[in-house]
């Protein structure tokens, strides 16, 4: 089939898919006032590759010559994983900030699998490899959107899945078969799944033999029987007003509880079942793709808090002042410091038996974790350089008044010839960004998306190489360690 346009992509869409917004069910997402707008958004995927200015980055010519989405190209080389992040970086910033999610994430699953599923495979005498390869063609050469479900609700979180006082709190097997299995449970914070074509599912932490049931890989179209999506209506504009939200009315993310009621898995879609032994191994792979791929869709978001702090210094008058550049200086520091990284990340990569290329995990892991251990501090640089009218100017009525219009144009005009609608313009920029709805959702995947800051803490201490320093530690004393 080859790529499909972004008209295409919106009619898969329509398939009667189970989704509930605000506990009423969705005939139709595309036209949906809240789910609509993130189908839109992510439908720049397709229209990027059909872009003459993008189509180089964003598609890919396999052996026979047919044209594919390059996310479906196996990274085998640092080349392939900067190119990746170059795609990554491209269409968020398209989208305004706002990553599109709907391969990137899929494709990060699909690298993790199939390097998993060797280890497995021949570990177990088992052939989860080549049902990965066969779904990883057939996403391919359909175009399809992905979706993952990895993380589980977990109940309480001190116990193991066995231990919880109810089965359910992570997605088990409880019916197995010749031709597939039957699972059951729920995954929270599943980001794109009613605007993708395709779920993945991963398990989400290592286990003991006593949960084995709970070890489970698999795929489903997102409208099989039994799934039901359960989408939250947090983190968009309160309206669609482009004037007071010119980023969130017009992209978003959408995330859902994502319902497993008794879900029949076709044989050749399960590509772990049981092998307690590999659950965390899958779980700590997915992440070292994953957290790539969040650091290749930060710097969007942070050039937009520099542009929207120098901005409005202009606009105030105060790009001269001292904290100012300060300020500033510190959100470069910030931005290129996230950039710099991911692009070593890339650079250090270590290659696979496969040839799969794997990014460097201490870097990609430090990236994450300076971007979201500065998120609170640059937000706090990009207010207060834009001053209290971010949340207390008047509104797009006001301006479209002809009674209080000649109110804001005579007194709100700014430094260097700001006009008063251009100074609000930049204001409001502020405000989605940091203070709303839209802000405040973003506080909160600074912290947990891709893993919390702890998470990245442990994975660096636990993979960065301190016997090394320890070593010339002891040559520099004249210690020999044996």
């Amino acid at each position: 089939m080859g790529l499909r346009t972004a008209a295409e992509y919106m009619e898969g869409l329509r398939d009667g898919r189970t989704v509930y917004f605000h506990g009423r069910p969705v005939a139709d997402v595309t036209g949906h006032p809240h789910l609509g707008v993130a189908a839109k958004h992510a439908a720049l995927d397709f229209e990027l590759a059909e872009d003459d200015r993008h189509q180089e980055l964003f598609t890919w010519a396999d052996d026979r010559g047919s044209l594919h989405s390059r996310y479906y190209k196996r990274p085998e080389s640092s080349g392939d994983l900067l190119n990746r992040r170059e795609m990554i970086e491209t269409s968020t910033r398209c989208g305004r900030s706002v990553v599109l999610l709907v391969k990137e994430i899929g494709t990060d699953a699909l690298f993790a699998l199939d390097l998993v599923t060797r280890v497995v495979d021949d570990k177990a005498g088992t052939a989860y490899n080549d049902r990965v390869a066969a779904f990883h063609r057939h996403c391919r050469d359909l175009d399809l959107t992905l979706a993952v479900a990895q993380t589980d609700v977990k109940g309480d979180r001190s116990l193991l899945p066995s231990q919880q006082a109810h089965p359910d709190y992570y997605v088990r097997i409880v019916e197995e078969g010749d031709d597939g299995i039957v699972v059951r449970g729920a995954k929270a914070h599943t980001t794109g799944t009613p605007v993708v074509d395709e779920l993945i599912v991963l398990p989400t932490r290592a286990i003991g033999a006593e949960d084995s049931s709970y070890a489970v890989a698999f795929a489903v179209p997102v409208d099989t029987p039994g799934v039901k999506l359960l989408a939250s209506p947090f983190g968009a504009a309160e309206g669609d007003s482009s004037f007071h939200y010119p980023v969130s009315s017009r992209h978003r993310l959408v995330d859902t509880l994502t319902v497993f009621e008794d879900v029949f898995v076709p044989r050749e879609r399960v590509f772990l079942q049981g092998e307690w032994q590999a659950a965390g191994f899958l779980a700590n792979t997915f992440v070292e793709f994953h957290r790539f791929t969040a650091v290749s869709y930060k710097p969007p978001l942070c050039d937009l808090f520099i542009g929207a702090a120098a901005l409005l210094a202009e606009y105030n008058g105060i790009e001269k002042a001292g904290h100012v550049r300060e300020k500033l200086t510190q959100l470069i520091a910030w931005t290129e410091t996230v950039r710099g990284l991911s692009r070593a990340a890339a650079h250090d990569c270590r290659i696979t038996d496969s040839g799969l290329a794997v990014p460097e995990v201490v870097l990609t892991n430090l990236a994450k974790f300076h971007f979201a251990a500065r998120y609170h501090d640059a937000i706090r640089w990009v207010q207060d350089i834009a001053g209290g009218l971010v949340v207390t100017g008047p509104s797009e009525q006001d301006m479209d008044s002809h009674e209080t219009r000649p109110y804001i144009d005579r007194f709100l005009g700014g430094g260097n010839g700001a006009e008063a609608s251009d100074r609000l313009k930049a204001m409001n920029l502020v405000r989605d960004l940091t203070a709303s709805d839209f802000g405040g959702y973003n506080q909160f995947l600074a912290i947990h998306a891709e893993g919390s800051l702890e998470a990245q803490k442990i994975t660096i201490h636990r993979d960065y190489d301190i016997d090394r320093c320890k070593s010339l530690a002891a040559e520099a004393i004249g210690v020999d360690r044996g």
